[in-house]
């Protein structure tokens, strides 16, 4: 058999007695996880952005003190420099409570659930689509 007409790899194929509304499901659940890794990388990017301004208050400061504003540079140093972004937190510890509370719990149900209903198997939904999608006997359509 040749590439083109190749079915899916195993491991995206749907495992036997496992409905199509169960494969929706995942593809849902699969999907929620997904915009969750984004906003992930949304917070470790506010994490890094305020991170970098913070550090970029030093040269306001002593830029402030060289052009004789030193109420000013104190004011920077004393009202916002390391100052925490909310009530007794900086980034990194946002970023690590969403990852503890939020973001591993989130995780490791999907892994389970997949687990429990899928053997596993990762993609269902979206491996069928494309096996639903593609054009067969095209070299850039293989099932691989």
């Amino acid at each position: 058999m040749n590439a083109e007409n190749r079915p899916p790899d195993p491991r995206h194929q749907r495992p036997e007695g496992v409905t199509d509304t169960t494969v929706e499901a995942l593809g849902a659940l699969s999907k929620a996880l997904e915009t969750t890794e984004r906003a992930r990388g949304a917070l470790y990017a506010f994490h890094q952005l305020t991170g970098s301004a913070d550090l970029a208050l030093d040269d306001a400061v002593r830029l402030l003190r060289e052009a004789e504003h030193g109420a000013q540079a104190d004011r920077v140093e004393r009202e916002i420099l390391g100052r925490n972004v909310i009530p007794g937190h900086w980034t990194f510890q946002i970023v690590e409570e969403y990852d503890s509370t939020y973001y591993e719990v989130f995780r490791t149900a999907e892994q389970e659930i997949r687990g429990r209903l899928a053997e596993g198997r990762d993609h269902l939904y979206e491996a069928e689509m494309k096996e639903a999608r593609r054009t067969r006997g095209h070299p850039d359509h293989t099932a691989d």
